[in-house]
């Protein structure tokens, strides 16, 4: 039960808070403080106590009456106002420079106080929030001997091999560092329960480890308020809170927002709470990952108030980032392996489900060239591939699986998941004997893939009946109702679920869905003129218009609409360079037109994030040899300088282009052609040419040189005269070339890019 940030839905002032409502409790705003400490908050420039606790008498011997309204000075000595004011105009970010020692006049005579300071907003403005303490005990703590304690600890965090090591080091390194009698390691799960999973405690104190607590405990306004301040003390449970003045700011109408005060006061329901526990102090530290709580350290003390200075609890709060930041670095390693075995995984299943001479499913459910299964994807106890007039299973599957294909079909998404099935789906659940959970794609044209999860029946033990709220509310009148009383283990066994899916297994059927897309399109015959649609929306829809520089390109389909794998480009680098590339996928039809596709986008992205073009065709490579094992392109990539025609130029089984000179003259570029892509080609050898003014390269596809009449030395003859020039100051037609230059019985594509460079 505990503490919710500004934007929660807040109870009506002087609404009476209760187990039903304690969630809307405005914690952030409690009006009062804890009475360990002193708050003042003041007006800048001037300087002008506004609101102030009423314990002030006690610390500093100024009544209330005489502190509001007056200047720091008056409240705090001149020495003091001083400090605070040379803090102020030095430092931007007052939090991260928390606290001064300032000296203070007391009526037990001068003392040094911790002074935290931060500013809040109140209407149009902000005040200055002073927060005085006086520690109580010894103190040994400085900013620089803190460190030299955080050390040996960092140093002990740092080299523990496993989450439970790490766990116990921080549970152990805090307690030595505060003095609690108990430290305990709180980790949440996705509903935010939590789960003890380290402590360090008293010798004569009963274990809390492995005890489990629901989220109700702390309410999700004190989730978000511990996710915007790491650390709260509450130094004596049995305090009396000291009511701040005035409650409510004269110019807002608003209290004052205590979101980042060390001195807020705590609900009373969860002091009913700790009190109910026996506990007598608390302190709770914040873990978090990317912003967000995922569990906190909690620490109790047992024989009566106890207060560590300020120095001890920054220590403590650095050493719960510290764990934070370990805990993040051990969780996305985990995370890093996990998706690396399922990549692998799925490159083979998606190797097995090209394969031409079986069916999806035949392909996919444990017949894929490798020892890998959809199972090894995903772990569960049976999994089945429906679609093409098939059923193909493996492990343990129900027999009669109509009610759940007619089931997904009705489902507002692709991926379905369910833990519970007899709770989430009881109807379903009825015709899917020994089924409790599962985890469903649905792919086009009523293919289906399921992975089924019998019962993992499981005993969680609470600390105390986690229902124990309704429990009160029956025994009637004899029970107030109260936070929970008793904190006995109260161990409860959970049946009809299934061991959950974890994030990685919804991202692996997320992933597989996505690129079966892909091989159903390759195993999909499209209508012709699809096809040509599908390959022409991948080609550029305008090609760049450059200063001094022409660019034209043709994509004609071979005779008779067979649509295949050309396709041609032209965009602007990152260093201002003009690439041109023009490829050949092998083979035909949708299967060669989603390749290339693919491989065009992949070679955009290597040449745009500032790769060579020989750079950029390996890297190519590698995605074609991991992701389209069936797959083979030839490329040739030329990079540009506009200012001054130099050519940087890499070939991957491709015809050579035309280089074209100022008077005339086409000639083939002497150079060496390295393998295509998809069979482990590397990186080709860069050729440097230049373009001179007049000039211009030529790049095309073999179906323009090489057909069934015409051999490939007499189509590159005939692409060379056809850009030859008695007149050099006659330009080039591209579609001229086309038709002198295409044989009518070719069954390949033509594609042909001119870049043309004006004379100056």
């Amino acid at each position: 039960m505990g503490e919710a940030g500004p934007d929660a839905s807040l109870l009506a002032p002087g609404e009476p808070v209760d187990l039903d409502n304690c969630a809307r409790e405005p914690i952030h705003v409690p009006g009062s403080v804890q009475p360990h400490g002193v708050l003042l908050a003041v007006s800048e420039p001037d300087f002008t106590v506004e609101h102030v606790s009423q314990n002030v008498v006690d610390l500093l011997g100024v009544q209330v009456e005489d502190a509001l309204g007056a200047r720091l000075e008056h409240v705090l000595g001149t020495e003091a106002a001083e400090l605070v004011r040379a803090h102020v105009r030095t430092f931007g970010n007052l939090r991260q420079r928390n606290p001064i020692v300032v000296p203070a006049r007391t009526p037990r005579g001068r003392v040094e106080l911790d002074a935290v300071l931060h500013r809040v907003a109140v209407a149009d403005r902000t005040l200055l929030v002073v927060e005085l303490e006086e520690s109580t005990g010894p103190r040994p703590f400085s900013f620089p001997n803190t460190y030299q304690a955080v050390r040996d600890a960092m140093e002990r965090l740092s080299a523990s091999g496993s989450l439970t090591e790490l766990y116990d080091v921080a549970a152990q390194e805090v307690r030595t560092l505060t003095g609690f009698d108990r430290v305990m390691i709180y980790r949440f799960d996705a509903e935010y329960n939590g789960e003890v999973v380290a402590e360090a405690r008293r010798a004569d104190l009963n274990s809390f480890l492995g005890l489990h607590y629901p989220a109700s405990d702390i309410p999700p306004q004190a989730r978000a308020l511990y996710e915007q301040n790491w650390i709260r003390l509450i130094a004596d449970v049995g305090y009396t809170p000291s009511r701040i003045v005035p409650g409510l700011d004269p110019g807002s109408g608003q209290p004052l927002d205590l979101t980042h005060s060390v001195l807020r006061s705590v609900s009373p329901i969860h002091l009913e709470y700790l009190g109910n526990m026996g506990v007598a102090a608390s302190m709770s530290i914040s873990l978090l990952r990317d912003g967000r709580l995922w569990g906190l350290i909690a620490c109790h003390h047992y024989s009566g108030p106890h207060h560590p200075p300020f120095g001890v609890r920054a220590a403590a709060e650095f050493l719960g980032s510290s764990l934070s930041l370990r805990l993040v670095a051990r969780a996305e390693e985990d995370e890093l392996q996990a998706a690396l075995a399922a990549e692998a995984t799925l490159v083979q299943l998606l190797i097995a489900s090209r394969d031409a001479d079986r069916t999806l499913a035949e392909a996919l459910v444990g017949r894929s060239r490798s020892d890998v299964s959809l199972r090894t994807l995903v772990p569960a106890h049976g999994v089945v591939v429906l679609g093409d007039g098939q059923r193909q299973a493996e492990g343990e599957v129900p027999d009669d699986l109509a009610v759940l294909t007619t089931w997904l079909a009705e489902q507002a998404t692709d991926v379905t998941a369910r833990t519970a099935l007899a709770d989430q789906e009881p109807d379903l659940a009825a015709t899917l004997p020994g089924v409790a959970g599962l985890l469903a794609v649905r792919l086009p044209e009523d293919r289906v893939i399921v992975w089924f999860r019998h019962e993992a029946v499981r005993d969680v033990s609470w600390g105390g009946d986690p229902q124990n709220k309704a429990i009160a509310r029956r025994e009637g009148d004899t029970v107030r109702l109260s936070p929970r009383k008793s904190f006995e283990k109260w161990t409860q066994t959970v049946r009809g679920q299934c061991t959950p899916w974890t994030p990685q297994e919804l991202r692996s059927a997320e992933d597989l869905r996505r690129r079966l897309l892909e091989t159903l399109l390759l195993r999909t015959r499209w209508a012709l003129t699809s096809a040509e649609t599908v390959q022409r929306s991948l080609l550029p829809a305008t090609l760049p218009e450059l200063d001094g520089w022409q660019v034209h390109a043709r994509y004609v389909p071979a005779p008779g609409g067979r649509v295949g794998g050309d396709w041609y480009d032209a965009l602007t680098l990152p260093d201002g360079r003009l690439a041109v590339v023009v490829g050949d996928v092998a083979g035909h039809g949708l299967p060669a037109a989603a390749a290339m596709g693919q491989l065009r986008n992949a070679l955009r992205a290597f040449l745009l994030r500032g790769d060579s073009p020989a750079q950029a065709l390996r890297w190519t490579d590698v995605v074609a040899r991991r992701t389209m094992a069936t797959d083979m392109a030839t490329v040739v990539v030329a990079a540009v300088d506009r200012a001054t025609g130099d050519v940087e130029l890499a070939i991957a089984g491709h015809p050579r282009p035309l280089l074209l000179d100022a008077v005339g003259g086409a000639e083939l570029v002497e150079t060496r052609v390295d393998r295509p892509l998809g069979v482990g080609s590397g990186e080709p050898p860069t050729h440097r040419l230049r373009i001179e003014p007049g000039g211009g390269l030529v790049l095309y596809s073999d179906g323009l040189v090489d057909s069934r009449s015409t051999t490939l030395r007499a189509g590159l003859a005939r692409l060379v005269r056809a850009f030859q020039r008695e007149d050099p100051t006659r330009p080039v037609h591209i579609d001229h070339v086309l038709r002198e230059c295409t044989d009518p019985s070719s069954v390949d594509d033509v594609t042909l890019l001119l870049l043309c460079r004006d004379l100056d």
